[in-house]
């Protein structure tokens, strides 16, 4: 309780209370029942963290009916021996992920246990699965999958039938081979074996299957090199067959047709995505329609309408309605008649195939998903099955992604799960106590938030603070997935003050330290604080909750590309608010952040060593980084750079150039990137298609060619030719505008005595070369200049007084980028000297910089007004206005400057 409110108490009188109940409430008061209840809807973590609390509630937590079923996605032999006095009496389910927590299961003593599904197990050896089913002879129900079992053989088929004579459900993935001997078995030591699926098997022995009687339910999905003729004579006389899975093979509708008529027993075949069914009934659209009293499920028929029209075969005496038929079926009618096993195996087949069908995405499925598969997975969420809640999930994650590597989803597909209420239920199952579920429904959420309207959707609904809080998670899985939904949403500006507002930024920090081996979870977190350091109040959250610090420790000591990737593009939005806060300086000062992103230039992944450049350009706009850079070897680093990237992206050229540009602000660095080798990379990246490139590159060459050995490297490299085409053909006017500086660098005089220093013959020959590029130049630059002149306008001007005509050719020759630009004291009085410079043309270009640099619009408009109050610059300026042979042009671009210098001076009183 806080100060304030006992004192809003005591001013309430004696009657009031602060707190809403007069006496503390003991919870361990509560009845046995209601607790257990509580405990049952914990998760493991929860359920031991309450156990410790109290010595009744370590009693009760010890309880069997909390011990019969348990879902651990690891388990070793130590923690397995550890479980085993609490559940080795009392465990009947057990799901493990991973063939290592397999091979621990039978550490935990469950002779009892009845139900073992395994997941993740692709390296699964015959011995340990032989072992499993020595244990766990009581096992009714074995399932493995969905990975393929690729170490399995027939062998430990045999075993399993051999110690398990009670098995009822055997599902089984990606066996290589399913023998006669190994049917043989299955038949003869497993009497009740009356649910049987081999997903993806390679070899399957067809008329051996016919010898399994009991088998009331069959699952061949995926199986390959099947002899369909046989197949179907054979399991014809099946004698219990209710349901066949013919999903994702090649069955022919022959087959089918033999099925339907020779089966007295079978109720329902599911051939979702199998090529020749589809194409008979492109050709016949009422084949297999209600054949014989049979459902036969296509992805041409919609499922749940086609089961609720025919649902006589299916529910006897039940009306049903097509939008809840799976409840209906499994409600207690269903039960009656015997059906809610039938649906409960649909589900099940049902979520195998939906899972595996957008694996290879097959051609023709995008209406399928759009009419109904969205739904049909919303549908199988509310199952009451785990495993079909959790492969619908994955479904729902990965359906609508058409591009993994950008993470590209499918509009339509993402808003179709949108549109049939598919949010609300994904949150919900994001804040329920089972994690597997969990991780998977925040995976649904973060790859369909990549939607802009769903991710609005998602935000509406309280999405973001459930992920925030996920992202607290104790389980990596549950924290990654939910640190990819926050990256996800804090794409959209519109969020990420509300992530920030609901504690995710502090979150997304703690995770970084939480899980420093945790690949996945690494990356999201650094690509959601990327995101939001892109916002300026999101970025100083950024820097308040540690995030320079854990960034910078990614950027020097994580080895994983990706996590390296979105470590620097963060460093770098959080340098990109030098205006308005301290991270600049900030990160900079940190210790080895320079070092480390000087080192990351090096990387072989490009995306990397882009987001590396793109960092050090930022930070380079800070005088004291700029020279650390520079210590750290950041100018050797970025030349090569931008020496090797002239085959790379646009976006690692545009950067690398950008760092130099950034770096050559000083003289030191300037001539040092010159004698590096950093003139003919960035007179190539000038030559770019792509203005971005062109114009960073421009930039550079413009801050070199500042001193008089890199404007002669500039010439000697074939630069003039390259900075006259940008000067007269760049669409971008900041390109043209600093190709033009550029030249005028050049040739204003001071480069002479350096280029034309040698013998009498090379001087002569150097002498002529020069001449011609200077007036190539001078001819380019004028030609740059008279772009931007109205005679009209600039007539009407001259001949008036007043301000308003100024003001007006001011607004039209103003270049808003060049704004952005900021002079040092030496360049300002380059430009004052050259409007004393006897080439008319070298004077208006200096007069057009100078307008541009002290347009009121400008960022650094007053900073260069007062450079030029400071060097006196206005008799110099006057004097242009003023001259008589001066052309017009400079005329007005001086009288534009004395106006803004006004202004200038006039903005503090006023």
């Amino acid at each position: 309780m806080t100060r304030r409110l006992r004192r809003r108490a005591a001013r309430d009188g004696p009657a009031a209370h602060p707190h809403p109940h007069p006496h503390p409430l003991d919870w361990t008061a509560l009845p046995d029942d209601a607790t257990l209840h509580l405990f049952a809807r914990l998760g493991y973590r929860d359920r031991a963290a309450l156990a410790a609390t109290c010595r009744a509630w370590r009693a009760l937590a010890a309880s069997p009916c909390l011990w019969a079923a348990l879902h651990l996605r690891r388990l070793d032999p130590a923690a397995a021996a550890t479980l085993a006095p609490r559940c080795a009496p009392h465990l009947r389910s057990l799901r493990l992920a991973g063939r290592a927590a397999a091979e621990a299961a039978p550490f935990l003593r469950a002779a009892g246990l009845r139900s073992l599904r395994l997941s993740g197990c692709r390296d699964l050896t015959d011995a340990a699965l032989a072992v499993l089913a020595a244990r766990h002879g009581g096992l009714a129900e074995l399932h493995i999958g969905p990975d393929p079992l690729d170490r399995i053989s027939s062998d430990a088929l045999r075993s399993v039938a051999l110690c398990c004579p009670r098995l009822r459900c055997l599902r089984l993935s990606g066996l290589r081979e399913v023998t006669a001997d190994a049917l043989a078995d299955l038949a003869r030591h497993c009497p009740l074996l009356h649910d049987l699926a081999f997903i993806d098997c390679l070899v399957l022995d067809e008329p051996a299957l016919a010898g399994l009687t009991s088998l009331r339910f069959l699952s061949v999905a995926g199986c390959q090199n099947i002899k369909w003729a046989t197949a179907s004579a054979s399991w014809a006389q099946l004698p219990s067959l209710t349901a066949l899975d013919v999903s994702r093979t090649d069955v022919s509708p022959g087959a089918v047709s033999r099925l339907i008529s020779h089966s007295t027993t079978l109720r329902l075949i599911c051939a979702l995505n199998c090529a020749s069914l589809e194409e008979e009934e492109a050709h016949s659209p009422a084949a297999f329609a209600n054949s014989r009293g049979k459902l036969v499920l296509t992805i041409n028929r919609t499922i749940s309408k086609y089961i609720a029209a025919d649902a006589a075969p299916l529910c006897p005496d039940t009306a049903v309605k097509d939008t809840v038929v799976f409840d209906e079926c499994r409600s207690s009618s269903g039960k009656r008649n015997g059906v809610s096993q039938l649906i409960t195996w649909l589900e099940w087949i049902l979520s195998q195939s939906l899972l595996r069908i957008p694996e290879s995405n097959p051609h023709g499925m995008n209406q399928f998903w759009l009419d109904q598969g969205a739904a049909l997975l919303l549908t199988l969420l509310k199952s009451s099955q785990e495993d079909v809640q959790e492969r619908a999930a994955t479904t729902l994650a990965t359906f609508a992604v058409i591009d993994d590597e950008n993470t590209n989803v499918d509009p339509a597909r993402s808003e179709a799960v949108m549109l049939e209420g598919g949010i609300p239920m994904l949150l919900d199952l994001a804040r329920c106590s089972r994690e597997s579920l969990q991780s998977e429904a925040a995976k649904a959420i973060a790859n369909l938030s990549v939607n802009p309207k769903v991710a609005k959707a998602v935000a509406d609904q309280g999405g973001i603070a459930i992920l925030t809080n996920m992202a607290k998670s104790v389980n990596r899985l549950v924290a990654e997935e939910a640190a990819g939904g926050l990256w996800n949403l804090s794409v959209g500006e519109e969020h990420k003050v509300a992530i920030a507002a609901a504690g995710g930024v502090k979150a997304l920090v703690d995770l970084i330290f939480r899980w420093p081996a945790g690949t996945g979870v690494l990356e999201r977190a650094a690509g959601a604080l990327a995101n939001l350091a892109a916002d300026d109040k999101c970025s100083l959250e950024v820097a308040t909750a540690g995030g320079i610090h854990a960034l910078v420790t990614l950027a020097r000591s994580c080895k994983v590309e990706g996590v390296l990737e979105q470590a620097a593009r963060a460093l770098a939005n959080l340098a990109a608010h030098g205006d308005n806060n301290n991270n600049n300086a900030a990160v900079g000062q940190e210790p080895g952040a320079l070092e480390a992103l000087v080192q990351l230039t090096h990387s072989p992944s490009e995306g990397v060593r882009q987001e590396a450049a793109g960092a050090l350009w930022n930070l380079s706009f800070d005088d004291r980084n700029r020279e650390s850079i520079a210590s750290a070897g950041g100018v050797q680093a970025l030349v090569s750079l931008c020496q090797e990237c002239l085959n790379a992206s646009d976006g690692l050229q545009e950067r690398a150039a950008g760092a130099l540009w950034g770096l050559s602000v000083s003289e030191a660095n300037s001539i040092a990137i010159g004698r590096e080798g950093g003139v003919p990379p960035l007179i190539a990246l000038a030559q770019s298609e792509v203005e971005d490139v062109h114009e960073t590159a421009a930039g550079a060459l413009w801050n070199l060619a500042f001193y008089s050995c890199n404007s002669l490297r500039i010439v000697e490299e074939g630069g003039v030719p390259v900075l006259v085409h940008l000067c007269s053909s760049s669409h971008s006017k900041m390109a043209r505008f600093m190709a033009a500086l550029t030249l005028a660098y050049m040739f204003d005089g001071r480069m002479d005595e350096v280029a034309l220093v040698g013998t009498s013959s090379q001087g002569s020959s150097k002498i002529v070369k020069f001449e011609g590029a200077r007036r190539l130049a001078f001819k380019h630059i004028e030609a740059f200049v008279l772009t931007f002149s109205d005679p009209q306008m600039f007539s009407t001007a001259a001949s008036s007084s007043g301000a308003a005509a100024l003001s007006q050719v001011a607004d039209a020759l103003f270049i808003q980028e060049a704004g952005h630009l900021r002079c040092s004291r030496a360049e300002i009085a380059r430009f004052v000297d050259t409007l004393r410079n006897p080439s008319s043309v070298l004077r208006a270009c200096a007069a057009f910089a100078l307008l541009q640099f002290t347009m009121p619009a400008g960022r650094h408009a007053v900073h260069h007004a007062a450079l030029l109050q400071k060097a006196g610059a206005s008799r110099v300026l006057r004097w242009a206005a003023a001259a008589a042979t001066a052309p017009i042009e400079a005329k007005i671009f001086a009288r534009i400057v004395l106006r803004n210098l006004e202004l200038h001076q006039a903005g503090p009183s006023s």
